[in-house]
């Protein structure tokens, strides 16, 4: 019982530190709270997406090397995080 209270300690706490990194807020005005709606109706559906597809996308729209309509306003949006917080929120949200 003890083991399992740890790691279900452990794992909450991971999760709310890789939000910490980005702000999720700020993705939801255009994803949705679920990140399961087309920002501006262009974009992929993100809670359809895998961890490894958003991180390629985050850190590629970060480099300016991936997207189509939506390139330049994701660079904005990305470009003051790191790639481990774009990593890691990546990791929180994906399938």
């Amino acid at each position: 019982m003890k083991k399992l209270i740890v790691t279900s300690v452990a794992t909450i706490a991971l999760a709310s530190s890789a939000f910490a990194g980005v702000n999720a807020a700020a993705c939801a005005g255009c994803h949705g709270a679920d990140f399961g709606k087309k920002a501006l109706g262009k974009s992929k559906i993100v809670k359809d997406m895998t961890h490894a597809e958003i991180a390629k996308a985050l850190k590629g729209y970060k480099a300016g090397t991936y997207g189509g309509a939506m390139k330049g306003v994701m660079k904005g949006q990305v470009a003051k995080y790191s790639d481990a917080d774009l990593e890691a929120f990546a990791q929180t949200i994906g399938k």
